[in-house]
């Protein structure tokens, strides 16, 4: 239903940071300020939770420098987190958007939130409240989506991180180095890596993504086979890797609540490097330091991000509710994507693994289907580097 009457906007921010995350923020923000039908224009502080002890930031109140410093800001700058909510608290928050004149609310977040997202927009759909969902993850697993924001930064920081590793090891090639990507139980990051080759026998040497079962016996001949030939040997793993029993190849360290703590797979890797082969090994882990890095921000991602955030507003005022804004591939070179509103029920809690055809077959590298397909969302083209070896 559209609102004929001035009401407040809110955005809240949920889950993991991104290096573009305030980019959708800066998005909604802007194209707010254009429609009289918003009065309003209000941030949850510390993402569900700001709505629940109703703190919120007045973006109408802030500095125009602040509001532009948004899309090159790192994380979130309004906060975010992943509390976990009951059934009374759906209600509690209904009542608090109805209390502060709240008939437009957006969430921006991953799999989880978009959970969040349309348990919210059932409770409040019948007060009038309009709910729509702006992707955002890095790890690039939100259904139906060509891509979620956030994804084609942290893509572009593990494949240059992964170049500038690849020189060093190259450079004194007597050691094998096993880097670990953030992506728990999907590999894009990890795949992503493979942008850092300029040819084909360039590091990363070998991937190994969660979407397959990893083979030790398998993975021990390949590294062994590049260390015989090359001397230095990169290799890319997700921290998600599984075993055949479909449990992580190394046990957990502890348990909290929904959360399982698992031990460094880089490092667990590069022991049985060192114990089984009798080869140097050392394992690297970026973690959060590719999560929100604005040094490596895609701008291709940065202004998708942005546009979500604007298409999202546009869509409140058109009545839309209980959908999550998405992209479609129109085509891979020139790169096009549509923007497209997609029912949040299909994407609540439904996780987007890579395809086979994007894997080899070995299970130890990707496809140049997959090259094709996420080279565009990295942006411009990493650096070159000189080599007289």
């Amino acid at each position: 239903m559209s609102q004929t009457k001035s009401a407040n906007l809110a955005v809240v921010h949920g889950g993991g940071p991104t290096s573009v995350l305030n980019a959708s923020l800066y998005g909604v923000i802007e194209e707010a300020k254009k429609h009289g039908a918003i009065s309003g224009i209000l941030g949850a502080k510390g993402g569900i939770a700001g709505i629940l002890k109703e703190q919120f930031i007045d973006f109408r109140k802030q500095s125009a420098e602040n509001i532009e410093r948004l899309p090159f800001t790192p994380a979130s700058a309004i906060g975010t987190s992943r509390k976990e909510l009951f059934e009374e608290d759906y209600e509690n928050i209904v009542k608090i958007l109805v209390k502060n004149n709240i008939k437009f609310l957006l969430f921006n977040g991953g799999n989880g939130s978009m959970d969040t997202c349309g348990k919210i927009y059932k409770a409040a759909k019948r007060f009038d409240i309009n709910v729509i969902g702006i992707p955002k993850t890095i790890d690039n697993d939100i259904a139906i989506t060509d891509h979620s924001p956030g994804f084609g930064s942290a893509a572009r920081y593990i494949a240059a991180s992964t170049a500038e590793v690849a020189e060093d090891v190259k450079a004194m090639p007597i050691h094998v180095c096993v880097i670990e990507a953030m992506g728990r139980n999907a590999g894009w990051i990890t795949a992503a890596s493979a942008l850092a080759r300029k040819n084909k026998e360039d590091a990363p040497h070998l991937i190994y993504l969660p979407e397959r079962p990893f083979n030790q016996m398998e993975f021990l001949q390949d590294v062994k086979k590049l260390y015989d030939k090359l001397g230095g040997v990169v290799v890319v793993v997700s921290e998600g890797l599984k075993n055949e029993k479909g449990e992580s190849i190394v046990p957990p360290l502890f348990t909290q609540g929904r959360s399982v703590y698992f031990g460094d797979v880089s490092a667990h890797l590069a022991l049985m490097i060192v114990k089984e082969l009798g080869i140097k090994a050392r394992s690297e882990k970026p973690g959060i330091f590719g999560r929100a890095s604005i040094a490596y921000q895609s701008f291709i991602d940065r202004e998708e991000a942005k546009f979500a955030g604007v298409c999202a507003v546009k869509a409140l005022l058109k009545g839309e509710s209980g959908k999550m804004v998405g992209f479609s591939r129109v085509s891979n070179s020139p790169y096009k994507c549509n923007t497209i509103l997609i029912p949040i029920e299909e994407v609540m809690m439904h996780e987007k693994k890579m395809p086979d055809n994007f894997i080899n077959d070995r299970g130890n590298d990707i496809t140049e289907a997959f090259i094709e397909y996420c080279q565009p969302l990295i942006g411009e083209a990493l650096p070159q580097f000189t080599d007289f070896r």
